[in-house]
């Protein structure tokens, strides 16, 4: 389990997302194109506010809040990418991966920062609680909620 992807696995995923967005039947530019370019630059999730900030913010680009909301739920229908609920109102998106690899979030109650938490001996522990269960699991999603080191030393 690893957050930190390769150029060359981001690359492989914008290319995975336009060829399951084409076979879809579905066009694969403007606002649903530049949202899968910025994700695949991606590390950790993103709300659609900051989407569509980071894509405004790029030279000839100008979607709405609307194109970004469509082009999102669409990439989730299409099991392309992970709308993460961290807690609060605010949905967060990132890439799901084809092979599984995923990543869980550490939330700041200070000042909202999230951090990608990796750990090989937590997922095999929640795999062998699976097991002890005789459960199959198909999903599953940890969310810490706290303060960074930052918010921790302000109080």
């Amino acid at each position: 389990m690893r957050s930190v992807t390769t150029q060359s696995e981001r690359a492989e995923w914008a290319r995975h997302a336009e060829a399951a967005i084409s076979a879809a039947g579905l066009r694969a530019g403007g606002a649903r194109k530049a949202v899968v370019d910025l994700l695949a630059q991606q590390d950790c999730c993103l709300t659609a506010q900051e989407i569509r900030d980071a894509l405004v913010a790029a030279p000839g680009s100008t979607p709405g809040m609307a194109s970004v909301y469509r082009a999102l739920d669409t990439l989730t229908d299409l099991h392309l990418v992970h709308r993460v609920d961290l807690g609060g109102q605010v949905a967060r998106y990132e890439p799901a991966r084809a092979d599984g690899d995923h990543h869980h979030h550490a939330v700041c109650r200070g000042c909202g920062a999230v951090t990608a938490i990796e750990d090989d001996a937590l997922e095999s522990a929640l795999h062998q609680m699976a097991d002890r269960l005789a459960f199959e699991v198909d999903a599953h999603d940890i969310t810490l909620h706290g303060y960074c080191a930052r918010c921790t030393a302000r109080k």
